[in-house]
């Protein structure tokens, strides 16, 4: 029987066995002695933990992948500018581990390359999207568009190739951990009223945007792990009855903790409510979807019960609303969702205050569309729906918003129907690989492939009405499906690792 490594979300750092804990921790300190001496006791705190975190991600460079779930939601909140480049921790995180992995691979004379599962269509959506870059107005704008998912398919990598099953549960405690600061942010944001005017709700409250300068965007970070912390709080509280059944198919590899049980749902509810209290339909639609997958995905037996449950819900909240027996404020929030199959023709469409947003996002798709039937296959080049716009946009809708608030017409007005087609086959390989997690016989693997599969139903979803692929978001997603495919095994037995001795032994130099 295949013995299935470790991965306990308490798992211990490991020991420091490159360098002499001694050596290290004598470094350190002078480093410190130096730093308080010479600088400001803020500024020498912040460079103290920076270079720990550095010393500790050059010799484990898995530690950069937790500190990069950590430090993505909070990083862009102190942008840093590295030769007219605008950048933040987040890209320095991911520049520092990946170096450290390949440092690891030159010191070993061994550089492992695992066959990652969705290396094609990663490969291929980047290679349109820099096909298209050649045919764009500004390469200004659209090299950081192309890098973005450059840096998706890197940390895919790394973390596919330097995170250890056994650690995996760091990742997810890092992922967590960060989704539940910005959503405990994000609620004191709504109930002291702590942020701009415009985002200003009943007179009382304030729509959360967290460290994400806009509520759309947080939302969409925080929807992502939603569906995570949801999927692991049912294992945590299923899993000790699974192992009363002689008979079941799953496996109880990682035992949940008493603490556990109590902390997971409770982090699911905090999550959440963060989603919630950032206002956003399209966020809470989407979520809304990715909890009924979630759960469907636990209890596929029960799957036509949960269904009419969920059927049964939205009738209760239908009859509710039509009773005016829920807040008005929601009743009207959800209530504007349909005005978006209502407009026909945005250009004659009433603009008010309440149907400004709906109409504004309308007349973005339609510029879009438009985009992409001037340039059919290969769009306006990505990164240059803003440069574009003036050209494309309809009468009264001045302002570029930066993107199409849709990620699908977005794609298709930047890369065209070559980039769209490579974007969705990438998405439903994405899919097809958390669906795959799933169905292990891992109790935990599967919840955190429930839980991944339905992050990317929230997205799909959100992404209707939005761009979440800014502020980083999309190393989340990097992460995300890194995770699925360390900790599945199904999805790594085929991997091919190509090292020095390898090479020695295939050219038959050993029997």
């Amino acid at each position: 029987m295949q013995h299935f490594p470790r991965t306990n979300l308490t798992a211990r750092l490991p020991s420091i066995q490159t360098l002499p804990a001694p050596l290290f921790l004598v470094g350190l300190l002078l480093v410190s002695v130096v730093m308080v001496t010479f600088l400001p006791v803020a500024a020498s705190v912040v460079l103290l933990a920076a270079v720990a975190i550095a010393l500790a991600v050059l010799i484990r460079p898995w530690i950069g992948i937790v500190a990069l779930a950590i430090a993505i939601p909070w990083a862009s909140a102190w942008p840093l500018s590295i030769g007219g480049a605008a950048l933040d921790g987040s890209d320095l995180l991911l520049a520092l581990t990946l170096a450290a992995w390949l440092a690891h691979g030159v010191v070993r004379h061994s550089i492992v390359v695992p066959r990652l599962p969705l290396l094609v269509p990663l490969v291929l959506f980047a290679a349109i999207q820099a096909v298209a870059l050649l045919g764009a107005a500004s390469y200004r704008e659209g090299l950081p568009e192309l890098l973005k998912w450059i840096q998706v398919l890197a940390l895919y990598l790394v973390v596919v190739a330097a995170l250890p099953a056994e650690r995996a549960g760091w990742l997810v405690a890092g992922l967590l951990l960060a989704a539940i600061s910005q959503a405990a942010f994000g609620l004191y944001q709504f109930a002291t009223q702590s942020g701009p005017d415009e985002f200003v709700l009943m007179g009382r409250f304030l729509r959360a945007y967290g460290t994400f300068r806009q509520p759309n965007p947080f939302a969409g970070y925080l929807g992502l792990a939603a569906p995570l912390a949801a999927s692991l709080a049912i294992w945590a509280w299923t899993a000790s009855r699974a192992s009363r059944r002689p008979q079941s198919r799953l496996i109880i590899d990682v035992a949940p903790r008493r603490w556990q049980q109590a902390a997971l749902p409770l982090a699911a509810l905090i999550i959440c409510l963060g989603v919630l209290v950032s206002w956003s339909r399209g966020a809470w639609l989407g979520l809304a979807a990715a909890l009924v997958v979630v759960l469907l995905a636990h209890a596929r037996r029960a799957a036509p019960v949960l269904i009419l449950a969920a059927v049964a819900v939205a009738a209760v909240v239908v009859v509710f609303g039509l009773a005016d027996l829920l807040p008005p404020s929601i009743t009207a929030r959800i209530g504007d969702l349909g005005s978006y199959l209502g407009i026909v023709d945005v250009t004659r469409a009433e603009v008010t205050d309440a149907s400004f947003s709906v109409v504004e996002r309308l007349a973005h798709w339609q510029a879009a569309i438009n985009m992409w039937t001037d340039h059919p296959w290969l769009g306006v080049g990505p990164g240059n729906y803003a440069v574009a716009y003036e050209a494309y946009r309809l009468p009264r809708w001045q302002d570029a918003l930066g993107h199409a608030h849709n990620v699908y017409l977005n794609v298709a007005g930047e890369s065209g129907l070559l980039g769209l087609l490579s974007y969705l086959v990438l998405w439903f390989a994405s899919i097809w690989q958390a669906l795959r997690g799933t169905a292990s016989n891992k109790r935990f693997v599967a919840a955190v492939g429930a839980g991944v599969l339905g992050s990317l139903v929230h997205a799909t979803i959100h992404n209707v009405f939005d761009n979440l692929w800014v502020q980083h978001i999309y190393l989340v997603l990097a992460l995300m499906l890194g995770l699925v495919a360390v900790l599945d095994p199904d999805q790594m037995k085929d991997n091919e690792i190509l090292t020095r001795s390898d090479c020695a032994n295939a050219s038959g130099s050993e029997p």
